[in-house]
């Protein structure tokens, strides 16, 4: 059961520093705090390799015709990059969506090898995002993180201490499957991962998937097989996802033209960008650069 002290500390942690719907820093590298008092409409995102702890209310992510709902004291594991659909259902003034989220340290995870023992799943339904009830444990290494995030000399001293305790519990999590994947460098899941740091490094220029499925090691069936098991796409529309996520950033921004934004994420045409861009956001870029204006003014 998650304790209401640690909702009540979160929430106002977010508000005293104006972040409602937003989130914030927590003075650790890579923890964040978040709320938000109403629901939200679902829109278009990019997880990283994150651990959210929900405190309160409930959020959806959908991702390749899975919903992966979680709510109060469930955790969701992220191992890779992907993107995904997501909505905060359920909040409210009275009870605000709260939650703690941690971007995974991969490097710490393959550390942790010889404390795991090795991969045991043999299951073939473990996923890159998924969500289940967190073990007390784990919730109680999250809190701590929290708590001692807010004295500098705990933090300093007991964070990396509380960090490695939080990648351990995720790797024996139940939903913590594709994480243990990644302890071992040549297992598909390391490959993918390599394949996916790649893509985002490079999403400007055309890539031929015949390279990627040669990078990694993998026949160009393999490679397909495994990319899509991972981020539930190929890896020409992943590509296609970072150009227009980049975009919409810079469309925000307001610093560019929709053509030079368009030529900037590595469209050859504004209007095959522009036609693609509406039909994932729903927007135009051109309304989208508008709004994005008069928010900032």
């Amino acid at each position: 059961m998650v304790p209401k002290n640690l909702v009540h500390d979160v929430f106002e942690h977010v508000r005293s520093q104006g972040a409602l719907g937003a989130g914030c820093a927590t003075g650790i590298d890579g923890f964040f705090a978040f709320a938000n008092d109403r629901t939200t409409e679902c829109s278009a995102a990019f997880y990283e390799p994150i651990m959210c702890l929900v405190l309160q209310g409930t959020k959806e992510a959908y991702q390749g015709g899975r919903v992966i709902r979680y709510g109060a004291g469930d955790t969701l594991i992220v191992s890779h990059a992907v993107p995904v659909e997501a909505a905060v259902i359920e909040a409210s003034k009275d009870a605000p969506y709260t939650a703690l989220l941690l971007q995974l340290d991969l490097a710490l995870v393959r550390s942790l090898h010889d404390e795991i023992g090795g991969i045991k799943d043999i299951a073939d339904d473990i996923h890159s995002i998924d969500a289940a009830v967190s073990d007390a444990a784990l919730l109680d290494a999250v809190a701590r993180l929290f708590w001692l995030s807010r004295d500098p000399v705990e933090r300093q001293a007991l964070a990396p201490l509380v960090l490695k305790e939080i990648h351990f519990r995720l790797l024996r999590a139940r939903h913590g499957g594709m994480l243990r994947q990644l302890l071992r460098r040549e297992s598909p899941a390391s490959r993918i991962s390599k394949t996916i740091a790649y893509i985002r490094d490079n999403f400007r220029v055309a890539i031929p998937v015949t390279d990627l499925a040669a990078e990694s090691g993998m026949s160009l069936s393999a490679f397909h097989e495994h990319f899509k098991s991972v981020t539930s796409t190929t890896p020409l529309q992943y590509q296609k996802e970072l150009r227009l996520q980049e975009a919409r950033r810079l469309l925000t921004g307001g610093q560019l033209s929709v053509a030079a934004t368009a030529y900037d994420v590595g469209y050859e045409s504004p209007t095959q960008f522009s036609r693609e861009y509406s039909r994932k956001f729903g927007m135009s870029p051109s309304d989208h650069k508008a709004s994005g204006a008069l928010l900032a003014s």
